[in-house]
């Protein structure tokens, strides 16, 4: 017997989503509250903010933010005690999942962004001049 109502669409092995804030809140409540571990903690918050709020960023700083936590989650350094592989280690995350998690995120956003409707901006209207030469004009056709 197959189990297909259980699957549905595919949905049964979807992750949920939740936000970095609403995660890194639930972690914080079941973790040692040292100061280190509070310290590793907000270290891949911050990273995974970077990675989904700068995005799409523009501007140099922004576009700096991105790339420097970009380039960080996808390292597979373990020399570091800091990167993204000890610090995932420490908190007992798989970053192969994390990473994963944020590429399927970012390619969400990628596909809704491709998706989006573009509204193209209204032309101003040429410039009339003097205010008080369009006036009495308006006013002759009324009449």
């Amino acid at each position: 017997m197959r189990d297909d109502h259980l699957v549905g669409e595919g949905r049964l092995f979807e992750p949920d989503i939740m936000l970095p804030v609403q995660y890194f809140t639930l972690l914080r409540k079941r973790a040692p509250q040292g100061p280190e571990y509070l310290l590793v903690i907000a270290m891949l918050q911050d990273a995974i903010e970077c990675v989904q709020k700068y995005r799409y960023a523009t501007d140099e700083n922004g576009r700096e933010l991105f790339e420097d936590a970009r380039v960080w989650i996808a390292s597979d350094d373990r020399k570091w005690p800091f990167s993204f592989e000890n610090v995932c280690g420490i908190l007992k995350l798989d970053a192969g999942y994390v990473r994963r998690g944020l590429d399927a995120w970012g390619e969400s956003q990628d596909a809704n962004r491709r998706r989006a409707k573009v509204v193209p901006l209204k032309t101003p209207p040429a410039p009339v001049g003097d205010v008080r030469e369009a006036v009495p004009a308006v006013a002759a056709h009324a009449g």
